[in-house]
């Protein structure tokens, strides 16, 4: 199965919204980590993403190589259990699903910077601690307590996407926040997207 769908957007930006959105409309959605529920497959099971994507990535050159069951991918980073591992900003990695899956739709789930920051201080320990101890891409370990380097990091992140897709028909930022956000999806994808909603909230920042 080829890759029809790849969000390179980053997490609390409704990656699981879009999740749920994309399996009602009837792709089989790889979200994160790969759950036994998902397929058979039993060497899959409570396997990142991430490191699904670097594994064909290198051995075969196709990123999607390991994911053949899934035709879309909703969020793809990790960091956690000591795995720090960020395929949406790479540009080789990216580039590589693009030539072996002609006609991928690439989308950029985001929205307001400091909102995407507070959200991520909310959610577990994933500001506070996990971003600024870890080796993140263009956050550096010791990087990323405060909003203001989280934000500046956020903002990077979907400059350098605009920046390679620049004039490509083939990729859609949009805001989860926009209430057109679903229509835009739709009408990218050229499929139905009829569900649209909030998945996954933070308890103390009510924002998908």
């Amino acid at each position: 199965m080829k890759l029809r769908v790849v969000n390179l957007g980053l997490p609390k930006t409704g990656t699981t919204t879009l999740a749920r959105a994309l399996r009602r409309a009837g792709c089989r959605v790889a979200d994160h980590k790969i759950r036994s529920k998902q397929t058979d497959n039993t060497e899959l099971h409570g396997v990142y993403v991430a490191d699904l994507l670097y594994r064909g990535y290198y051995e075969t050159g196709d990123p999607g190589a390991y994911l053949t069951e899934f035709d879309a991918i909703s969020e793809m980073s990790v960091l956690r259990e000591g795995r720090s591992v960020w395929p949406q900003m790479d540009f080789g990695l990216i580039m590589a699903i693009k030539t072996h899956h002609p006609g991928v739709k690439f989308l950029a789930s985001g929205r307001d910077a400091f909102q995407i920051s507070q959200s991520m201080l909310a959610w577990s320990d994933l500001g506070s601690a996990r971003l600024p101890l870890a080796s993140v891409p263009g956050l550096p370990e010791g990087y990323g307590e405060t909003s203001g380097e989280r934000v500046q990091w956020i903002n990077a992140h979907y400059a350098f996407l605009r920046n390679i897709f620049r004039s490509d028909d083939d990729f859609l930022e949009y805001d989860v926040a926009d209430p057109a956000a679903r229509d835009l999806i739709s009408g990218f994808l050229e499929f139905p997207v009829n569900w649209w909603g909030k998945s996954n909230v933070n308890k103390l920042n009510e924002v998908a």
